[in-house]
């Protein structure tokens, strides 16, 4: 079904309310959602509602926590999410953030115990918005082996990074360390195909194109072999136990096989251009700008451009939803 975007961001956010988040949650969590909906980015779209409602239902989140930000040294700053899901604890931290970066040429911000769900880019744009360079690394479930392996071992470990550009989009990328985002996988079951070869293995540690099979008996595959395997293990350890919270590994046994989604912690790190390039930036940003245009020149695109396509034409024409989506997402409302 065909639906504009002002509808189906007040349709989202009173799911949530009904559902039993404060209006603070529904609202943060609806804009994540909606912003990876207008940009194609439909395994981090309003289908994760879905995950969220579940989540809540399974007491693995909390709906009505507060976040609490600690300023623990000029450079560092904490946010406790209390159990509550990720977007309102980064809204929290963000301020603290950008005056710690602006102060002292770079921050990082830990965001602990939260239940995350969202694509980072939507993180990191926020960032890239303020003139800053930023990094965002996350780990999640342990559903992800080295290749040879057949158990998981650590998570889809996404990492983000964004650069900001004059009077251009920001140069963003945001992507799993495993070769898919496990929301892809999902996806395809749900819809009733296979896989490709390479997303993952089956309990013996064998390629498999069967979705139910990789997600409940099997394990997914890091992306480019042991270099990603080896990236996901480095994701693991700065936003695990260098931030005091919980591996993937931990993030799975939290949650007792309720099918929630992943409990732990993210870290940001961002940088001033202007504190380290003082009244140079904009010609050493110059020279990024080659970069960019070497690569156009080949008739090749960007990280993001098609996002930034895509974000353009559904702000303009509205959004096309899977009609059973819909109805799933339009149940919830009424069971609420």
């Amino acid at each position: 079904m065909h639906i504009d975007i002002p509808n189906l961001k007040t349709f989202i956010y009173y799911i949530l309310k009904d559902q039993g988040f404060t209006s603070d949650h529904a609202q943060e969590i609806m804009q994540t959602v909606v912003s990876a909906e207008i940009d194609g980015c439909h395994s981090h779209g309003i289908w994760r509602i879905l995950g969220c409602i579940q989540t809540l239902h399974n007491k693995k989140v909390s709906a009505t926590a507060e976040p609490i930000v600690k300023d623990i040294k000029p450079g560092l700053v904490q946010v406790d999410a209390k159990g509550g899901f990720s977007p309102l604890a980064f809204k929290h931290g963000l301020p603290y953030l950008i005056d710690k970066v602006k102060n002292q040429g770079i921050a990082a911000m830990a965001i602990n115990h939260c239940v995350h769900f969202s694509a980072l880019w939507v993180e990191v744009e926020q960032l890239t918005h303020a003139g800053l360079v930023a990094f965002a690394f996350t780990p999640s479930h342990a559903w992800v082996t080295p290749e040879g392996g057949r158990q998981g071992i650590f998570g889809t470990n996404p990492m983000a990074f964004g650069w900001p550009r004059k009077n251009k989009e920001a140069f963003i990328f945001d992507f799993a360390t495993s070769a898919v985002a496990r929301g892809e996988i999902q996806l395809h079951l749900r819809e009733g195909k296979s896989i490709p070869e390479g997303w993952g293995v089956d309990r013996e540690g064998k390629p498999c194109t069967d979705p139910q099979e990789v997600l409940s008996h099997g394990a997914m595959l890091a992306f480019g072999g042991h270099k990603g395997a080896t990236l996901a293990t480095m994701i693991e350890l700065i936003s695990g136990p260098l931030i005091a919270d919980l591996t993937s590994h931990e993030s799975l046994a939290y949650d007792e096989n309720t099918g929630s989604l992943p409990y732990h912690g993210e870290l940001i790190i961002a940088l001033d251009p202007e504190s380290f390039l003082g009244g140079l930036v904009q010609d050493h940003f110059d020279r990024a700008e080659f970069i960019f245009q070497q690569i156009l020149d080949q008739n090749l695109r960007l990280p993001s451009q098609r996002r930034y396509k895509n974000r353009q034409h559904h702000l303009q024409h509205g959004l096309n939803i899977n009609d059973g989506l819909y109805q799933e997402l339009l149940a919830l409302k009424a069971e609420s």
